[in-house]
């Protein structure tokens, strides 16, 4: 049987020169979860707009059940202006209020999230004080809980971030905002040294730090695992991440060894940035094609 797994949070629209692509990065991640033949659940807020109607009928063609994704008249659905200027670094102008920020707790959503084996959330939907009280409550009853810190400024403060790390069992981010918490508490400035104290004050089982084109690094099982990553070439950067993770997790439930769910990880996220949007179609067996061309991780 499939763990079941709730990502929690925004879905939106990423609104690009060449048109809205479905993102956010929960939705993203669960439609990864999909696309590898996992059985994930979004818990999430859209408008009754006819933007709403859209991703909804998106996640369900994409195979997610939408029965904890609320809707409501008050706000509309989420947008996000991208700017892909560079095609590695996206800069994001995320609309403020909007539907996702208003997610409410309720008994199904609660049930659901106390019956899953793993809880995955992010830092942007704390940015508003109704969706952060729901989200506080669901990790109370959340079993493994996994932190997918993903900062957006300004929509994140020191205390939350720091609460959030303190919640979770595994965090994954980026090396700019390894750097950036590191510096919260004048941790040593080098990669492992900084995820190992990441590691000790917040009492994680699992750190994994993306470093873009570089690869990335992990940390599970009291070691380190290194994957260089892989030469693409980028179309945009919008949800690798979030491919990357759904690809780690899928192997981490499924315990490979680590080298393994970081190399598979590594290719899942770099086939999504040879695409365009967030979500393209990429398929188990299209991310091991780009894995076996990896040189090994070394620990």
């Amino acid at each position: 049987m499939h763990p079941s797994i709730i990502c929690f949070g925004e879905m939106l629209w990423d609104v690009l020169p060449s048109g809205k692509q479905p993102g956010g990065a929960p939705m993203n991640v669960a439609v990864h979860l999909r696309n590898l033949g996992l059985q994930p659940r979004l818990v999430s807020r859209v408008g009754t707009d006819e933007l709403g109607a859209e991703l909804l009928d998106f996640v369900a063609s994409h195979g997610l059940a939408t029965d904890l994704v609320q809707r409501g008249p008050t706000h509309p659905t989420g947008a996000v202006q991208a700017n892909v200027d560079d095609r590695s670094e996206v800069v994001y102008d995320i609309v403020q209020p909007v539907a996702w920020d208003y997610i409410e707790h309720n008994e199904a959503v609660e049930a659901a999230v106390a019956q899953a084996n793993v809880f995955v959330h992010g830092s942007l939907a704390a940015r508003s004080p109704t969706t952060a009280s729901t989200l506080f409550r669901l990790l109370e009853r959340a079993p493994l809980r996994v932190f997918d810190v993903n900062l957006r400024a300004p929509h994140y403060n020191q205390p939350v971030v720091e609460r959030l790390l303190t919640s979770a069992d595994i965090a994954k981010l980026n090396h700019h905002e390894l750097a950036l918490i590191a510096g919260w508490y004048d941790a040593p400035a080098d990669l492992e040294t900084a995820m190992l104290s990441l590691a000790r004050r917040y009492s994680l089982q699992t750190v994994c730090v993306s470093r873009g084109e570089n690869g990335a690094v992990l940390y599970h099982g009291a070691e380190f695992f290194h994957h260089p990553g892989f030469p693409v070439e980028v179309k945009d950067t919008i949800g690798s991440g979030d491919a990357f993770l759904a690809a780690l997790l899928r192997g981490l439930l499924r315990q490979d060894a680590p080298a393994v769910c970081l190399r598979f990880a590594c290719a899942a996220g770099a086939l999504v940035a040879t695409c365009q949007g967030a979500t393209p179609t990429i398929s188990e067996a299209m991310i091991a094609q780009l894995a076996d061309a990896s040189t090994p991780a070394r620990s």
